[in-house]
């Protein structure tokens, strides 16, 4: 397994698009089937914004000032999956906006994921060395097993804050 820093992103990416066409290929089917769905997109996206707001985009912003203005997009691109995914977690997949929710934070994200792989990424591979990204790579990994699952969790909830603070 590789311990680049991007190319961990890149296997979470993969993993939430895999996510979001098994759900709208199911968006008819019983709330209980939609309901678990969400569930996992929710927990990748949870783990996952907080590994790239902890650990990739301070690194990123602290190396490269070049790319300050792609990192506070990110952060506010964030910010957005972050309102939707706790508004998510609060309902009912019976509730009539469920899936229109789910839709919108699912093409929110795939426009953010587009942005990252075609404009940043190859930025920072070029800018930072081989060593750098699987350092990075290696405080991601660790960060996993400790990182919130849960958009209501208390280290999910304090990066949302965060956000409307910066």
């Amino acid at each position: 397994m590789s311990t680049d820093a991007i190319v961990l992103l890149k296997e979470d990416h993969k993993e939430m698009r895999r996510l979001f066409k098994e759900f709208q290929a199911n968006e008819d089917a019983p709330a209980s089937q939609r309901e678990k769905l969400v569930k996992q997109i929710l927990e990748a996206l949870t783990v996952h914004t907080y590994l790239e707001n902890e650990v990739m985009y301070p690194e990123v912003r602290k190396r490269l000032p070049e790319l300050e203005d792609h990192i506070l997009e990110s952060y506010e691109e964030h910010h957005v999956a972050d309102v939707l995914c706790f508004e998510l977690f609060t309902m009912k997949p019976d509730d009539e906006h469920y899936n229109a929710k789910t839709t919108v934070l699912i093409e929110s994200v795939l426009h953010h994921v587009e942005e990252e792989e075609q404009e940043w990424f190859p930025k920072v591979r070029e800018k930072m060395g081989r060593n750098e990204l699987q350092e990075l790579g290696e405080r991601m990994i660790e960060m996993r097993k400790k990182a919130p699952r849960s958009p209501a969790a208390p280290k999910a909830l304090k990066k949302s804050l965060d956000a409307v603070r910066a």
